[in-house]
């Protein structure tokens, strides 16, 4: 028995696809491929491109003046020290600066009662010698200068050098006067002192800080910040104390 064929009008609620899912009619050679969301890259639509092209032809000049800025700003640092060490080669070879030398020749102690555990108040006069061997360059001594008397890290006194002007070739000796008030030294430091004068070595340290000015010609540098220490053994804590031995370095601060 043959199945029977229904020819006449599908009824509109079955066998129709609703209009979304219906399939395109697309004309002859042309390809339908399916992409998936995540693999789609954005294109700007083309009434969008002209301004893309125009934001990044307005980024490409800022882009070249930061470069160029960066380039210019290298090359006058470069230049600068070129021209930096070339002048400080030409000042080396023209002055010759030779290291000025620093030494203690005196020091006279009054104030340090050993015998007594009250406060000590001592008062140290030091005689200082500053060599300047240099030919063509003098040495200004400002103020703000500072000395400082150590036993161990004990400071016993301080005071200050006398401001002066310090010509080439020339030695100056100065006494400079630290005091020092109620410095309080422990029982273990007075028995220490004691045996250390018996046996006629008492080590003390002095540090001298001094605020310099360097005069080559008519030029004058800035303030240039020069540190001294000293490693000073004396016989004995009094006025008439001699300088068994003393060691003196330095060091500067160019830029203080």
């Amino acid at each position: 028995m043959a199945d029977r064929v229904h020819s006449g009008p599908e009824s509109p609620s079955k066998g129709r696809l609703p209009p979304e899912d219906r399939p395109v009619s697309l004309p002859k050679g042309t390809y339908v491929i399916q992409i998936p969301k995540d693999q789609i890259y954005r294109v700007p639509p083309p009434e969008n491109a002209s301004r893309v092209r125009q934001y990044y032809a307005r980024r490409k000049p800022r882009r070249s003046c930061c470069r160029r800025f960066c380039c210019c700003l290298i090359f006058l640092l470069v230049a600068a020290s070129i021209l930096a060490g070339v002048a400080a080669s030409v000042f080396y070879f023209v002055a010759k600066p030779e290291a000025p030398g620093y030494s203690v020749t005196a020091l006279a102690i009054d104030g340090l009662n050993l015998s007594s555990s009250s406060e000590v108040s001592p008062a140290v006069d030091a005689t200082v010698r500053a060599a300047n061997g240099n030919h063509k360059i003098g040495i200004y001594y400002g103020g703000g200068s500072s000395l400082e008397l150590y036993y161990t890290d004990i400071r016993l006194s301080e005071g200050a050098l006398p401001e002066f002007y310090q010509p080439t070739n020339n030695v100056t000796v100065f006494t400079a006067a630290m005091r020092g008030k109620g410095i309080v030294l422990t029982s273990q430091i007075h028995q220490d002192l004691k045996a250390a004068q018996s046996q006629g070595k008492v080590p003390l340290k002095l540090k001298i800080k001094a605020p310099v000015k360097f005069k080559i010609g008519s030029v004058q540098t800035w303030e240039i910040n020069v540190k001294v220490t000293c490693d000073i053994t004396v016989d004995k804590l009094a006025s008439t104390a001699k300088i068994v031995s003393t060691d003196c370095s330095y060091g500067m601060d160019l830029f203080s």
